[in-house]
């Protein structure tokens, strides 16, 4: 099967997953946004939650709570140690020819299965990461096996020992060549390139920039195309992307009676006016175009990383056209790639920072604002001057209010390497970057009674207040800092370094 043909079956098995959840939810436009759902599953499959029981030893994900300095997934299970490298530069030998024999058979009907067995058997683990690359788009049969095996081979690890393989043994492979920081060859992204536009001839811009400060090693498909129709284009997204919502239209908190109050709201104030983004039309959109307050915004929705973030898009250097974020259908540990779509430019959605194209060549990374996660009920209350989206997204459609039904409950579906143990991986914490650029979280459960008792958190420099049902903070002379929550997962993964309050912490 070549990897086309994979691509296609995948592809397949998600939208009708996707057609038969639009049919249910009488939907009027697109179904890519269920497609997405349906690809982020570890089997590209879409049950519901009762019908898909979890092995018990990822029951408790998230729950893991461990100090002792070895690396661990989300499952518990210890990372062993990494292979040893014995050639730290090009190829050797016929490897480069047997891996363009394995890359050529790509395009054909029949995959060369045996030019996988030689690369497994030629001793370079740093091969590994192009046979997990390749596990992403085979997810069964004999060239999944092949590949399995020669990742064994590579690196000598059985993954019979690790829980996260019996859900997918792609995530089981990458997690071990994340953990490890496995180096890989000079010729990988050229490889990767290759690999990654047959499925999507869109993304080869990104590979282009030779300049580029992506980790290639990090970045994997999402299940899904990419987003690149115009500005405003409201058509079906045909190709299967997530597609963004531009300018949507919005309505008065009065005549947003339709949400109910306990449901949740991204909250954005720019310049005094408020918007309230509700958290299903963000899941099936990921990525919204807007102008508030004067400014314009783009705001990016990782439900992977259960993290929606503003980025005012209108500051940015003179000469430079602002920019039009869009979901390019890739992840890199397991937060969505975002890029704009005048520059084909990648972000680092987490950052704001241009790792690609014109616009890292000119140095932009965004200016972010603040997020509130919050209540309906309490944003409305706080804010009762807020604008909503409209309850069909301006768009004659209609979206369910748990689109997701429950994908992410039992951790990361995606690859994330270890994970910090110093609190659950799902917990959600308010993450700041101080201007000296300390990033500091704080657990978002765990702030509200000090915040009751107390009306303030001051940890680091740094202030956190109650506002609309959710956090703003500040520093210590009241000038606001932009902040957002996210899964803990996530923000441990970006900010490393971060530094972490508890209670019972006060002050620098």
């Amino acid at each position: 099967m070549s990897i086309r043909a994979a691509f296609v079956l995948l592809a397949l098995a998600l939208w009708g997953s996707a057609c038969s959840d639009a049919r249910e939810a009488a939907e009027t436009t697109t179904t890519a946004p269920e497609a997405a759902v349906s690809t982020t599953s570890a089997f590209f499959t879409d049950p519901e939650p009762e019908t898909d029981p979890e092995p018990e030893s990822t029951t408790t994900l998230g729950a893991l709570r461990v100090n002792d300095g070895r690396l661990r997934n989300q499952a518990g299970y210890v990372f062993p140690e990494a292979p040893a490298l014995t050639n730290t530069g090009e190829l050797v030998g016929s490897l480069a020819a047997d891996l363009d024999a394995l890359w050529l058979s790509l395009t054909t009907d029949v995959v060369d299965a045996g030019a996988i067995g030689i690369i497994g058997a030629s001793g370079d683990p740093r091969l590994a990461w192009l046979m997990a690359d390749l596990l992403r788009f085979f997810q069964g049969g004999a060239v999944h096996d092949a590949l399995v095996d020669s990742f064994s081979e590579l690196t000598g690890v059985d993954l019979a020992d690790d829980p996260i393989a019996l859900l997918s043994p792609w995530q089981s492979v990458t997690d071990h060549l994340i953990a490890w920081d496995l180096a890989t060859h000079p010729e990988y992204r050229d490889y990767k390139g290759r690999l990654f536009t047959l499925v999507e001839p869109g993304w080869q811009p990104f590979f282009d920039d030779a300049g580029a400060t992506i980790d290639w090693r990090l970045t994997s498909w999402g299940g899904v195309r990419i987003d690149n129709r115009p500005l405003g284009d409201t058509l079906p997204c045909e190709r299967g992307c997530i597609p963004a919502l531009d300018d949507p239209v919005v309505t008065s908190a009065e005549e947003g009676s339709w949400y109910p109050d306990e449901r949740i709201v991204f909250g954005v104030v720019i310049n005094g006016e408020a918007r309230a983004y509700p958290k299903h039309q963000m899941e099936v959109h990921e990525m919204v175009n807007d102008t508030l307050g004067g400014r314009r915004l783009g705001i990016p929705y990782c439900t992977l990383c259960g993290s929606a973030q503003a980025y005012l898009t209108d500051a940015v250097p003179d000469g430079i056209e602002v920019p039009v974020l869009r979901t390019s259908g890739l992840l890199t540990r397991s937060n969505k790639v975002m890029f704009d779509l005048n520059t084909f430019s990648i972000f680092d959605t987490f950052t704001g920072e241009a790792l690609s194209g014109p616009l890292r060549e000119a140095g932009v990374t965004l200016e972010q604002t603040t997020v509130i996660t919050s209540t309906w009920g309490d944003w409305r209350a706080a804010h009762p001057d807020t604008t909503i989206l409209a309850e069909d997204g301006g768009l004659g459609r209609s979206y369910r209010f748990d689109p997701l039904r429950g994908r992410d409950d039992n951790g990361p579906i995606f690859p994330v390497g270890p994970v910090d143990s110093r609190l659950p991986i799902q917990a959600q914490v308010v993450g700041v970057v101080s201007p000296d650029g300390t990033p500091v979280a704080f657990s978002a459960d765990e702030l509200r009674g000090p915040l009751e008792l107390e009306g303030s958190v001051e940890f680091s420099g740094l202030v956190i207040t109650a506002d609309g049902g959710g956090f703003v903070a500040s520093l210590e002379d009241g000038t606001p800092i932009a902040t957002h929550q996210a899964f803990w997962f996530a923000w441990a993964q970006f900010h490393p370094d971060t530094l972490l309050w508890r209670p019972g912490q006060a002050g620098s």
